[in-house]
């Protein structure tokens, strides 16, 4: 049975973060499961699961505090499971787009939220918009929403929410490359 240990590693960005820690992974006999990336600012940012046997799982851990001082990250590690799949929901994409305003992402967490329906990924960015260098915000998610959810009406609250925030919107089955 395989074991699964989540990283989550920050710090300064510089060349060959993600050559080191999936050596170490590598060299530990771990597989990396599932992964992210970013750098944000002048910040390298990273989180991934590895999945492997008990052993090989804790050769790794026994390698994060070298890992930490020879790239300049702060890491966390922690032990889990691999999750299983949602049965009673289905996934949908939602994209938003909008004029940059403080609170968006926090206005749309709190829509999703009080219909019980869970945030599986999440990513922004801003920008400046084309000929007018207005700042604009932009928005992809997928949620989990439940098989006993009316889609339509879910649908049409959330476009109504979105319209009464100036928020252009799309809330769509997710589809898998």
């Amino acid at each position: 049975m395989d074991n699964h240990l989540v990283l989550a590693a920050l710090g300064a960005d510089q060349t060959g973060i993600v050559d080191d820690i999936a050596r170490t992974a590598t060299e530990a006999k771990c597989n990396i499961a599932d992964s992210r990336m970013v750098v944000m600012g002048q910040e390298f940012s990273i989180i991934m699961m590895l999945s492997g046997t008990w052993d090989a799982i804790a050769k790794f851990e026994a390698q994060v505090s070298q890992l930490e001082r020879r790239l300049n990250l702060a890491i966390i590690t922690k032990r889990t499971e691999q999750r299983q799949p949602q049965r009673e929901s289905v996934p949908y994409k939602v994209d938003v787009i909008a004029l940059d305003n403080p609170g968006i992402v926090h206005e749309i967490a709190n829509f999703f939220a009080s219909q019980q329906i869970n945030i599986e990924s999440l990513e922004t960015s801003t920008y400046a918009a084309p000929h007018t260098g207005s700042p604009m915000f932009a928005l992809n998610m997928t949620v989990n929403i439940p098989a006993r959810t009316h889609l339509a009406s879910l649908r049409e609250n959330f476009l109504m929410f979105c319209d009464d925030r100036n928020l252009d919107a799309i809330l769509e089955p997710y589809k898998s490359n």
